[in-house]
């Protein structure tokens, strides 16, 4: 999430996140489980489910029982919870000010449910003794970037699920977050068929629009110059999920983060047949992001390439959510644009989602 200045909050926020997620702690024990809305019969197939275990940075922790409290910490978490047919009784905010921490793409998985009690993020790591105060039995912190201590703290008060260790912080991909969480909610096989289903979109998408294939495309925001995502962010990962390839050199000049600044020598890396950019404020974005002759002269603006998208909205917020639930709110607005810029004629405008 970095755009200008609200995309310099996006960077931010998740640069912060990372940093956040390095104060308290949580230690932690267990794996599987399911939450409490979701009727008898499924009640009973989730307690068959248990216990279960479940492998992450710091270890490994294990579900007892079906879960009826969970506490969200990471980022995006609360969503396939929420597909799951849960509601989580408490969440981190992070994108949108949204009631619950619940965003428009999900606020029908409520049901006639209480919003959850969103937890903020101070810049110092989770809101401990808020969550102690909602009794969880389960914390959930996939999609984030908890530390080794913060784990250990919040172990003591419920089972905590931390960061996958195969991934960077906030690099697991939405689908295995989605199995992870299905699985400690006692509903593995219900978290795979929600995968299954979005990836059916995503195919169908790349089916509908063959010149995406072989395409290159970035996605980039002017955070303190610009600042571009890796291979391992999810953005970027909804790009080579349609078909396109990454910049062949984008990693090696990343690191091992989920994005970085480039320098001024390394803007070719944004002439790609799709360039994405994430912004505060397009009319006051563009052309500032024109005006620097090292960009503005590249084939990828002459030739109309480019697809901006205002991080403030839903929209912008679908796109840097990357959940179970966001990704298909997004396909439907993004495609077009996508398809527009790819289309081979300079005349074609990449316009704005209607809504």
């Amino acid at each position: 999430m970095p755009g200008s200045s609200r995309g310099a909050r996006l960077v931010a926020t998740l640069a912060s996140a990372l940093l956040l997620f390095t104060t308290a702690a949580a230690c932690g024990s267990d794996d599987d489980s399911d939450s409490d809305s979701a009727g008898a019969d499924r009640s009973a197939s989730a307690d068959s489910a248990f216990p279960v275990t479940l492998a992450h940075k710091y270890g490994s922790t294990t579900v007892e029982s079906e879960p009826k409290r969970i506490v969200t910490v990471g980022l995006t978490d609360q969503d396939p919870v929420l597909a799951l047919g849960k509601v989580p009784v408490g969440t981190t905010e992070w994108l949108g000010g949204y009631k619950g921490a619940i965003g428009p793409w999900a606020t029908g998985k409520l049901g006639g449910a209480k919003a959850p009690t969103v937890l903020k993020d101070t810049g110092t790591g989770p809101q401990t003794e808020k969550i102690a105060a909602l009794r969880p039995d389960l914390i959930l912190a996939v999609y984030g970037g908890l530390t080794k201590e913060q784990y250990t703290t919040l172990s003591k008060f419920a089972p905590v699920v931390a960061q996958p260790k195969e991934f960077n912080d906030f690099g697991v991909p939405w689908q295995r977050q989605t199995e992870i969480i299905g699985k400690a909610l006692g509903q593995e096989s219900e978290a795979k068929e929600l995968v299954e289903g979005v990836e059916s979109e995503f195919a169908t998408a790349a089916k509908d629009n063959p010149e995406f294939a072989g395409s290159t495309g970035v996605m980039a925001t002017p955070y303190e110059g610009i600042f571009v995502f890796g291979s391992q962010d999810p953005r970027s990962r909804i790009l080579t999920d349609l078909g396109f390839e990454l910049p062949k050199d984008l990693d090696k000049v990343i690191g091992d983060e989920f994005g970085a600044n480039i320098s001024k020598e390394r803007t070719d890396l944004l002439n790609t047949d799709a360039a994405v950019w994430i912004v505060s404020d397009r009319k006051k974005n563009e052309p500032e992001l024109h005006k620097n002759a090292l960009y503005g002269d590249l084939d990828v603006v002459k030739e109309g390439r480019e697809v901006f998208v205002e991080e403030s909205g839903d929209y912008g917020n679908s796109i840097s959510f990357v959940s179970v639930l966001s990704l298909p709110y997004m396909l439907e607005r993004l495609v077009p644009q996508l398809a527009a810029a790819v289309d081979g004629d300079a005349a074609t405008k990449v316009a704005d989602p209607a809504s």
